[in-house]
C-alpha cells in the first residue's frame, strides 16, 4: 500500500502546486483588478468592474463537480483531454483563480483608504501604489487568504479521481470506500489532515511575521 500512497500523494502534490502557482497569481491579478476599477479607486472604470464582478459571481458559487463538466470543452481545447491529471488540474486553476480574486478584493478593502489618498496625493503611479502600498498594507490577510485556498485546493483534488486523475481522493475512494477497506480511507484522512495542519502553520507563521514589520 505504501507504493501505491506514495504516487497518490505526488500525484495530489502535482495538482495542488500547479493549481496554488497559476490560480495564485491569475487570482491575484483579477482581484486587485477588481479593486482598482471600482468607483471612484485608482483606476475607475465601470464596465471593467462589471464584467470582473459578473463573471466572478458566476464561477464561484458552482459546485466544482458541475463546474468540472460545464469547462469541458474549453478544458479539451486547451489540454486536448477532458479526462487526465492535466484536464483536472487546468479546470482547478480556472476555479482557483475566480476564488482567490474575491478574497484578494475583500483583503484589499480593508486597507485604511487614507493610506491610499496620501500615496495619490503624493504623485504615485497607480502601478507604484499597487506594488508598495496596496499589497504590502494588505500582505498578512492575502497570506492567510492563500492558505485558506490551499485548504480549498487540496478538497477539490480529492475528486481528482472521477476525472482519472488519481490523488489521494481517489485512494481512499476505490480502495478505501468500494472495497470497504477503512483502514486505507484512515490512512488517506490522516496524511491529509496532517498537510493541512502544516500549511496552516505556515501561513499562520508567516502571517504573523508580516504584520510585525
Amino acid at each position: 500500500m505504501a507504493p501505491l500512497l506514495l504516487e497518490a500523494l505526488g500525484q495530489t502534490a502535482y495538482m495542488v502546486l500547479i493549481t496554488l502557482a497559476a490560480g495564485g497569481v491569475v487570482g491575484l491579478a483579477l482581484g486587485i483588478g477588481l479593486y482598482v476599477t471600482r468607483s471612484g479607486n485608482l483606476l475607475a472604470n465601470r464596465a471593467t468592474f462589471t464584467i470582473l464582478n459578473l463573471g466572478v459571481n458566476i464561477v464561484r458559487p458552482i459546485p466544482f463537480l458541475i463546474f468540472l463538466v460545464a469547462l469541458g470543452p474549453l478544458t479539451k481545447l486547451v489540454t486536448g483531454r477532458i479526462i487526465g491529471i492535466e484536464a483536472f488540474t487546468f479546470a482547478m486553476c480556472f476555479m482557483a483563480a475566480f476564488v482567490f480574486s474575491r478574497l484578494v478584493e475583500q483583503n484589499l478593502l480593508s486597507i485604511d483608504p487614507g493610506v491610499v489618498e496620501a500615496a495619490r496625493a503624493m504623485g504615485a503611479s497607480p502601478l507604484r501604489i499597487i506594488l508598495t502600498v496596496l499589497i504590502p498594507e494588505a500582505l498578512a490577510p492575502l497570506i492567510l487568504g492563500y492558505t485558506f485556498l490551499f485548504v480549498g485546493v487540496l478538497d477539490m483534488s480529492a475528486i481528482g479521481g472521477y476525472l482519472g486523475a488519481g490523488g489521494l481522493g481517489d485512494v481512499a475512494i476505490v480502495y478505501g470506500y468500494q472495497q470497504y477497506d477503512w483502514a486505507v480511507t484512515a490512512t488517506v484522512v490522516v496524511i491529509i489532515v496532517i498537510i493541512v495542519q502544516l500549511v496552516q502553520w505556515l501561513g499562520n507563521s508567516l502571517a504573523k511575521r508580516a504584520l510585525r514589520r
